[in-house]
């Protein structure tokens, strides 16, 4: 399993890479095989200002739905344009093209909150 060193982690197992005050936020690569094969990818809070740990929007799989949880207080700016025709590049890509969401975080001191790779390794091995 992959846990890439430079990312933050949720404990809703959701990751975020940080430049400035833009923010790309995925699933992780434990999410994703816990989930399995991934069918369709649900965001409808484009433009929304959300708080930390609020549902972003949905993630279907083969036998399931979870929610997504934003990891940062922030606006969702962007969604992944490649999911709607390929929601699988969640599976076979978490951390490049199978990313979910970009987003203006608010205050991106707050990332500094979030679990590290190791932590994060630990917590789910």
């Amino acid at each position: 399993m992959n846990f890439p060193q430079e990312l933050k982690y949720t404990k809703d197992h959701e990751w975020i890479s940080i430049e400035g005050d833009i923010a790309t936020v995925g699933i992780t690569d434990f999410a994703q095989h816990e989930l399995g094969d991934i069918v369709y990818v649900d965001i409808d809070s484009k433009g929304k200002a959300l708080s930390a740990e609020e549902i972003f929007g949905t993630i279907e799989a083969v036998k399931t739905v979870s929610d997504l949880f934003l990891p940062v207080k922030g606006t969702v700016t962007e969604l992944n344009p490649i999911l709607e025709n390929e929601p699988e590049k969640v599976n076979t890509d978490p951390y490049g093209d199978g990313w979910i969401i970009k987003m203006k975080v608010d205050n991106p001191e707050d990332v500094n909150q979030l679990i590290n790779a190791e932590a994060y390794q630990k917590m789910v091995s």
